[in-house]
């Protein structure tokens, strides 16, 4: 099968290669999906789990890509809950990844029934960013409708998502980007926003819950907008500043197919739209993940026509 292999960390996107690599094989509990769609997260080749087992064994050349969906053509000794011919959609492991390539072992659970009126495309767009605002608001920062929410990076893959799933949730939201995102932030349903070149980020005021992508110093200042009683949510690390009366936390997501059915079922009814940056296919991967131009909303690979 066709897939994109990666072997030098220090190389980035610039090492990836299309390469033929065997077919993967279903172990217990799991599937193989024919993958139509593929999606890559911008930091993935710097996490540790790319690049090694559980058990910390190296296992390069490494596959990249965790979301994605397509179609089961294999079950596994014990898999339940899928069947072979089902569309699906949702994340791998980030310790076997493996999803730039034309099929993939995963571990069922971590897959949910895609609708058949829901493009291939869309479905590996919204697993990650869909699941990551959807812990990040409800599961960690308990969001509560009438509260405000402070959303960094308010036009990207995550950020579009968090927006949305608060304002439809009864938040107040205000964005954060550069000048040139303000009017899709806007879009996507931010009431205010607040250019982080421009504009002074602590003229906000104080805000309930803070959504951080960014980190660094965005985030420790973003520590000291938060209300007594109030969250800063992270996905860019642990935080050296926290909330003077409240929660700091930094959280990974975890696959979970519930969710995956609630982000499914908002984006069929429209309540959820996706942020689609590119569509390229797996021979034009390479070129797409190494643009020189800034990227805006996601990168998705069209593995089948």
């Amino acid at each position: 099968m066709k897939a994109i292999v990666v072997t030098d960390q220090a190389a980035g996107t610039a090492g990836m290669k299309l390469v033929e690599r065997p077919e993967p094989q279903a172990a217990i509990n799991d599937v193989v999906v024919q993958v139509h769609a593929s999606g890559f997260t911008w930091d993935e080749l710097t996490w540790p789990s790319t690049w090694t087992d559980r058990l910390g064994r190296d296992r390069t050349p490494v596959i990249p890509g965790q979301e994605l969906a397509g179609v089961v053509t294999a079950l596994g000794y014990g898999t339940t809950g899928l069947s072979v011919g089902q569309r699906v959609f949702g994340l791998t492991d980030s310790y076997r990844g493996g999803t730039l390539a034309e099929y993939v072992a995963v571990e069922a659970r971590n897959l949910a029934p895609l609708p058949g009126d829901v493009d291939f495309t869309v479905g590996a767009s919204v697993a990650m960013p869909g699941l990551t605002a959807w812990q990040g608001l409800f599961e960690h920062g308990r969001l509560q409708a009438g509260q405000s929410v402070l959303v960094h990076g308010a036009a990207g893959a995550v950020g579009s998502m968090v927006t949305q799933l608060a304002r439809e949730f009864g938040a107040y939201v205000i964005g954060t980007g550069r000048a040139a995102d303000r009017q899709k932030a806007l879009d996507f349903g931010a009431q205010e926003f607040v250019d982080l070149e421009n504009d002074v980020l602590e003229n906000v005021g104080g805000v309930d819950l803070v959504f951080d992508v960014i980190g660094g110093d965005i985030g420790k200042r973003s520590a000291r907008l938060i209300r007594a009683g109030g969250t800063l949510v992270t996905i860019a690390g642990p935080t050296e500043a926290r909330p003077a009366d409240g929660l700091a936390i930094d959280f990974v997501l975890v696959s979970d197919r519930a969710q995956l059915g609630e982000i499914v079922q908002r984006v069929r009814d429209g309540r959820l739209q996706t942020n689609i940056g590119n569509i390229a296919t797996l021979d034009d991967a390479v070129a797409a993940f190494n643009r020189t131009e800034r990227r805006r909303g996601k990168t998705i690979i069209r593995v089948r026509p």
